[in-house]
């Protein structure tokens, strides 16, 4: 029986009609797309990254401009942070492809205890800096100024309310997929206890602001059954799905097939938004979907846009092909209502590319943040018409 549901998330800078695709605004832009354009592609809520915008320009510069949201000129649009765990652990393991690729042999050396605290060191390109964590936090360096950073659950969270983000997610660890399972014990056990922490400090002032918890527990049925029962009972607003989703798209579905319904059990759970976090394929957005996910981000079909495949309602299309030369009047999708669409054919398109020309990277994000959005539009309508 499918899970599917239509809805909507209220937050002080609008409404997100779900389920929703969430583009990623990493240092509080859409490369190379203004963001009034994207309001107009449909887009409603978009995603920020703490560890970038802590690096640059600071949280201090952020609060003193009145928020994310008066820094960006996006008064009337909802933004979510993340806490910056995601990046940070990616110093330690590489990007969940070069970590998967790899089969592991990234974190071959990393992971030794000292105390209450390991040192992770992933020795990738260019020397990656080590991460420490602790019970108390994680401390990193600056991929700018090499300086070493403390991060913290209490930290992130006040990180997050100088941002002034609509919903805020707090600290986690994110180990990757090739891991022993008494490491993954004592990750989710961490995970947990700093989550409890940043809720705490959320508490304390909230600001109008919504806190998601991030469930965990790897591939691991009797892990992620634990993450789920201990955070859903802690009052947080939402639910966002975290850790190692596994390994391909088929794995991501199998364990959200197993673990989405546990999220239905009660009417507590069930009236709560459910983000998947980092994942916004097609095909994982379509089977997620019909297990109860709500929203989506990712920065996946805006960085396909940017390296040449644009996203069509008959499949992809790879503008690099010179079979593109000379489609004079051709748009990338013509039933699609996008600016670029309607002003420009597959040939000049494919010449910018060709050219570098940077007005190619604007067009094409733009075409694609306009697809993702009509897709889920049509995800919406279909579930309302009980096709899904």
């Amino acid at each position: 029986k499918s899970m599917a549901r239509v809805g909507r998330i209220h937050t002080p800078h609008g409404i997100i009609d779900t389920p929703g695709f969430v583009a990623v605004a990493t240092n509080g832009a859409l490369k190379g797309v203004d963001m009034r354009d994207a309001d107009k592609a449909g887009q409603q809520l978009i995603f920020c990254n703490s560890y970038h915008l802590l690096l640059q320009p600071g949280p201090e510069v952020i609060e003193a401009a009145g928020g994310l949201h008066k820094f960006m000129n996006r008064k009337s649009g909802p933004i979510i942070t993340d806490s910056g765990g995601f990046q940070v652990f990616s110093l330690a393991y590489g990007s969940v492809h070069e970590e998967l690729s790899s089969k592991g042999e990234l974190k071959r050396n990393s992971g030794k205890k000292n105390g209450s605290s390991h040192t992770n060191n992933s020795g990738g390109k260019n020397g990656a800096p080590p991460v420490k964590v602790s019970e108390k936090g994680v401390i990193f360096k600056s991929y700018r100024d090499g300086r070493k950073i403390s991060l913290t659950p209490e930290s992130t969270v006040q990180a997050q309310k100088s941002y002034g983000s609509d919903i805020i997610i707090p600290l986690d660890e994110l180990p990757p997929y090739h891991i022993d399972r008494e490491r993954l014990v004592e990750s989710v056990e961490l995970t947990h206890r700093w989550e409890a922490r940043s809720l705490r400090e959320h508490l304390r002032d909230v600001k109008n602001q919504a806190m998601y918890c991030v469930v965990h527990g790897g591939v691991d049925v009797e892990l992620r059954t634990k993450s789920v029962e201990y955070l859903t009972s802690l009052p947080f607003d939402g639910y966002a799905i975290g850790g190692s989703l596994g390994k391909n798209s088929d794995e991501l579905l199998e364990l959200l097939g197993w673990m989405m319904p546990m999220f239905d059990e009660t009417e507590q759970r069930k009236t709560k938004p459910r983000h998947l976090l980092g994942i916004a394929d097609e095909r994982s957005i379509l089977g997620a979907v019909s297990t109860g996910i709500d929203t989506f981000d990712s920065c996946y079909p805006t960085r396909l846009g940017r390296h040449g495949t644009l996203l069509t309602k008959e499949g992809r299309l790879n503008i690099k092909s010179g079979k593109h030369a000379r489609s004079y009047g051709i748009p990338i999708d013509k039933e699609c209502s996008c600016s670029t669409c309607q002003h420009y054919d597959r040939s000049y398109l494919w010449h910018l590319f060709k050219a570098n020309e940077p007005l190619y990277l604007q067009l094409a994000t733009l075409h694609n943040i306009q697809y993702m959005n009509d897709l889920m539009a049509q995800l919406r309508q279909d579930i309302l018409d009980g096709k899904i």
